[in-house]
């Protein structure tokens, strides 16, 4: 089939390098403008852009849909589906009916459970044991079109919103393969969401970061999960701000205020919680590079009866 391929971050490449081996024409790449990053505020192209350049594939970087020029653009690389991963564009109607096929979207949770920006992050913070990948059928709403295929995918305790976003990346890649070898029975067979079993996975806020220690060690354990790479838990300690990188819930209870240093060896910094217990076992000082405990320890009076938060 021809295909117009519409995709921003790191998730949407493993698609985009999948497609391009497969037997199907990658007449098109979309991805958002180029827009300037990082201290010298250099323009910085997408990952999804810089895969298209390589393979010399036409690129189209609109602000939007709303100008008539952009969509017949569109409309004459006469695509027979639109596939839509992580662009971060909203899709007019008159765009979801260009490709002959319509458009279709890897979405990172199993749909309804989240719905939104940050699927990964939020089922790691609310402790889901599991989810996966929906290729959906793109409709007006946020994710809410029918699912033509889904896989799924366990969350461990120990895993971080990068761990999980990138066996994601490759499980929508495979399952996205499989639905367009047979694409129109699965076209078919789509079921609709049940709206009432949704949640909306609104993007992550850097306050959200800051640790209340007064939370369980569990909780306190997914937020630190979830906020890895982005924006990184954190807490005080004296007068500066400690990033944690990773941490482990002992499941051991303690009579310490929250926030209290119970232990601080090179095995973890052990920190009370309102319930249990969590481990402190890689930390990141101010204008540091993140580090073992036992390498921040070596450098820092951090001790027991020391308080965070």
């Amino acid at each position: 089939m021809r295909l117009v391929f519409a995709g921003t971050p790191e998730f949407a490449v493993h698609t985009l390098s999948s497609l391009l081996k497969s037997e199907h024409t990658i007449c098109a790449v979309y991805t958002q403008p180029d827009r300037p990053a990082g201290r010298g505020r250099k323009l910085n192209t997408s990952p999804v852009k810089q895969i298209a350049l390589e393979h010399n594939i036409p690129v189209e970087q609109p602000l939007n849909f709303k100008k008539q020029a952009t969509r017949e653009i569109l409309t004459s690389y006469q695509a027979d589906i639109m596939i839509v991963v992580a662009y971060g564009l909203l899709l007019p109607q008159s765009v979801l009916d260009t490709p002959k096929h319509g458009c279709i979207n890897i979405h990172a949770s199993l749909l309804p459970r989240w719905r939104g920006a940050a699927p990964i992050q939020r089922a790691i913070l609310a402790g889901d044991n599991e989810t996966g990948v929906c290729i959906m059928q793109m409709e007006a709403g946020l994710d809410t079109g029918p699912v033509l295929a889904k896989a799924t995918c366990s969350i461990s305790n120990t895993d971080t919103t990068q761990q999980l976003h990138d066996r994601l990346a490759i499980l929508g890649a495979l399952t996205l393969i499989t639905t367009l070898s047979n694409f129109t029975e699965y076209q078919e067979n789509a079921l609709a969401q049940n709206d009432s079993d949704s949640n909306y996975a609104s993007k992550l806020e850097k306050a959200e970061a800051t640790i209340d220690w007064e939370q369980p060690a569990s909780t306190l354990l997914r937020q630190i999960n979830a906020f890895n790479p982005w924006p990184i838990a954190q807490t005080q300690w004296q007068d500066k701000t400690l990033r944690i990188w990773a941490a482990i819930d002992l499941n051991t209870p303690n009579k310490a205020s929250p926030g209290s240093v119970i232990n601080a060896d090179k095995t973890g910094v052990d920190i009370a919680c309102g319930e249990g217990t969590l481990r402190i076992t890689q930390i990141q000082a101010p204008g540091k590079r993140a580090m073992a405990v036992s390498d921040f320890l070596n450098a820092n009076s951090l001790s027991v009866g020391d308080h965070l938060g």
